[in-house]
Formats: C-alpha cells, sequence, structure tokens
C-alpha cells in the first residue's frame, strides 16, 4: 500500500492538533500550521525537501510571531492578587483596630475574616481595599476613596469650566 505524501503530512498535522486539545500547548497550534502547510506543497507537486522546507518555515515562523505576540502583553497578577480569578479584590472591608501583630478581625461577606497590612502600609482604622488573598488571610490596604471622589470632582469642575 503506497500512502501519498500528503497524507502523511495531514495526518501529522491532525496529531498535532489532537494533542494540542489534550494539553491546552497553544504553540502546538502553530507546528499543526507548519505541517498543514508541508501537506499544500505535497499536493503543490513539490518534492519531499521543500515540502519538509515550508512545514519548518511556517511552522518555525508561526510559532515565533506568537512567542513575540504574547511577550508584547505584560504577564498578569498572580492569581493572589488578580482580580479575574478572585472577585474579593478589590472589595471594601472596615477595619476597627489593629493588634500587636499587624492583623485585624474584619467582617466580610457576613463571616468574620483575619486581615493583614499590605507591606509597608500605614496602620490605619477605616475603610480599607483588599489586596490580595493568601488562604484564609485578607490582605488589606487603606482605601483611597474619598482621595479619588476629591480628584475626580476637581477634574470634572475644571472640564465644566473649559467646556463654559
Amino acid at each position: 500500500m503506497d500512502i501519498a505524501h500528503a497524507t502523511i503530512w495531514w495526518v501529522a498535522a491532525g496529531l498535532a492538533v489532537a494533542v494540542e486539545l489534550a494539553t491546552g500547548t497553544f504553540y502546538l497550534l502553530m507546528i499543526a500550521l507548519g505541517l498543514a502547510s508541508g501537506a499544500l506543497a505535497a499536493h503543490l507537486g513539490l518534492g519531499g525537501a521543500m515540502q519538509v522546507v515550508a512545514a519548518a518555515a511556517v511552522g518555525s515562523g508561526a510559532t515565533a510571531l506568537w512567542h513575540w505576540k504574547r511577550m508584547q502583553h505584560p504577564r498578569s497578577l498572580p492569581a493572589r492578587e488578580n482580580r479575574d480569578v478572585n472577585l474579593d479584590i478589590g472589595e471594601t472591608v472596615h477595619v476597627d483596630g489593629w493588634a500587636a501583630d499587624d492583623t485585624a478581625r474584619v467582617t466580610y461577606r457576613g463571616a468574620g475574616w483575619t486581615a493583614r497590612r499590605q507591606p509597608g502600609g500605614p496602620a490605619e482604622t477605616g475603610a480599607h481595599r483588599i489586596v490580595a488573598v493568601e488562604g484564609n488571610w485578607l490582605v488589606v490596604a487603606p482605601s483611597q476613596a474619598g482621595s479619588l471622589l476629591t480628584s475626580c470632582t476637581a477634574a470634572d469642575d475644571t472640564s465644566t469650566r473649559s467646556l463654559s
């Protein structure tokens, strides 16, 4: 039984896609693109060496472009500080007082939590924003709501004056 070169390329591309679906490695899709270009080169009647060159050029080029594109975007925050992962990040709690070990008991979502100050943060009481969740501890920083409101109001006053 004689199998066409294009069939081998298509089977290899299909296997790369199947492995990518099982592992989630997006780079394998770029390699599958290269393998598919080898199949297209075979359909065009190019020799074996040119099929390999086409597959290598497209596969490595697509992989390099994808890697370059990913490096252009900033890395996401660690899961403990990422609002996309933990919806508690950015929520507000009220701190009545700090213990000697820089912890406080706060009520959040109807339950008592232990909160600790963000490293380098002041030991103030009042409204605090959750900046991270580490296990069953909330890491908090003083809320800047008052200063943000003042700056937004000032910006609105400035824009109103420039429009009139």
